[in-house]
């Protein structure tokens, strides 16, 4: 029993300890010449739910939730959003060739449409990010319609 002791203990002083270590924030107020909104017209109900559901992950301005604040979760939800971005970041749309900006709404189109966005991980912790069909039918309808815009540009 004593043993089991000492390693709480060691236990206890590590998760402490880390706690001091915490993750760089990906917040930034300012929007970006290169943000998609400044691109292309998206209408203010798809907006507010690519805000909800996308732009935590996706853009350079994150919401934190009070859990962020206790280490490894920050470590964990960091990760998520430095992943998120390198897939697509919503506030560095503009600097995307054209080419993987057509790529990039096909994808939006299809990764709401097969269900795997915004994640399950996510939107278990942030139920305001689960989309219903209604909320699905809107993005890639948008998503589509600005693709086929933008080519036509092309």
């Amino acid at each position: 029993m004593r043993i089991l002791k000492k390693i709480l203990l060691v236990l206890l002083i590590l998760f402490l300890v880390i706690q001091f270590i915490r993750p760089t924030m990906n917040t930034n107020s300012q929007l970006l010449p290169t943000d998609i909104s400044k691109l292309v017209p998206i209408p203010d109900s798809v907006r507010s739910l690519l805000q909800t559901a996308c732009y935590d992950c996706h853009s350079n301005n994150t919401r934190y939730p009070w859990y962020m604040n206790v280490q490894p979760m920050g470590w964990l939800m960091a990760k998520h959003i430095r992943e998120g971005k390198v897939e697509l970041n919503f506030s560095e749309f503009g600097s995307y060739s054209k080419r993987r900006q057509l790529s990039k709404l096909k994808s939006i189109a299809s990764s709401v449409k097969d269900g795997s966005m915004p994640i399950a991980s996510y939107t278990w912790m942030h139920s305001d990010a689960k989309l219903s069909a209604e909320d699905e039918a809107s993005i890639i309808d948008w998503a589509t319609r600005t693709r086929d815009s933008l080519e036509v540009k092309n």
